[in-house]
């Protein structure tokens, strides 16, 4: 049994991602491996599962609350979840904000660091495509 954080669950897609307290790579957490209500799973919230092969990567399996996990459940104003940007809206906004925030930056410096976070943001599900 591995001990974890969920990152980010989407409960209109039935999936998530859970960092292991051990380190790694988060591991894919779809709905039907959960051994609890979906309504107690937020990010940050501690869990107990076991790892397994997926077709693209760890994936979690008999994902349960850990001993002593805050267990408020989600309510209907909780704003927890946040819209997924497209790339292109992602790479707009992270745009804006360099050249509101550092105007010296040079367009190769933007660039540069507007696709690392982009490819960032990508690796971790943050962002569509």
């Amino acid at each position: 049994m591995v001990s974890g954080r969920v990152v980010r669950f989407d409960s209109s897609r039935g999936y998530g991602f859970i960092a292991p307290d051990g380190g790694g790579d988060d591991v894919f957490l779809h709905v039907n491996d959960m051994q609890m209500s979906e309504a107690y799973v937020r990010p940050g919230v501690a869990v107990e599962f076991e790892i397994e092969a997926g077709e693209r990567g760890p994936k979690a399996s008999g994902v349960r609350l850990a001993r002593g996990a805050d267990v408020r459940t989600l309510g209907p104003d909780d704003d927890s979840l946040c819209d997924l940007l497209s790339a292109d809206e992602f790479t707009r906004e992270v745009t804006e904000t360099l050249l509101a925030s550092a105007p010296t930056l040079t367009a190769e410096e933007i660039v540069r660091v507007r696709g690392a976070l982009a490819q960032f943001a990508k690796n971790h599900g943050w962002i569509e495509g």
